[in-house]
């Protein structure tokens, strides 16, 4: 559904636009919520939400991490609309959160976004393609049948 890495601008009043070809998916609502593995941000549309949330509530409270997740996860849940120029605002806890420049990346993950400082993309990427050559002899076994 969502792929490519698109370089955007986030605007001084912490707004960036939606590349133009995903906004009709995206005109129902999104969720921006912070990624869990990475200092990046994780932009779903409503729907693609819903269903994160229903595997959400489905986790124990009495689960310490399972408790955590949830918290981090829904409680840096911002629901974000478009404007008529086809921007979204991101709050101030989650651009300081991925620690949001200027210059972002915005990067399709099939069912969702992640949204990048573009500094740290490119070192993350960098970091990505190293420890792929160097580990390249212990692939799972998924990656070892995945033929491209």
């Amino acid at each position: 559904m969502f792929s490519g890495a698109i370089t955007v601008s986030l605007d001084s009043k912490g707004r960036l636009a939606i590349p133009t070809r995903y906004r009709e998916v995206m005109l129902e609502g999104m969720v921006c919520t912070i990624g869990l593995h990475d200092p990046c941000l994780m932009l779903y549309p409503i729907e693609e939400w819903l269903l994160i949330e229903q595997k959400l509530a489905k986790l124990s409270t009495m689960n310490e991490i399972e408790r955590r997740i949830v918290r981090l996860l829904l409680g840096h849940a911002s629901e974000c609309s478009m404007d008529n120029a086809g921007r979204i605002l991101i709050s101030n806890t989650l651009r300081q959160y991925a620690q949001l420049d200027k210059n972002i990346m915005f990067v399709g993950q099939s069912n969702k976004f992640e949204i990048w400082d573009e500094a740290k993309w490119h070192q993350q990427i960098n970091q990505d393609i190293s420890m792929i050559a160097q580990d390249f002899a212990n692939l799972s076994e998924n990656l070892k049948h995945l033929t491209l």
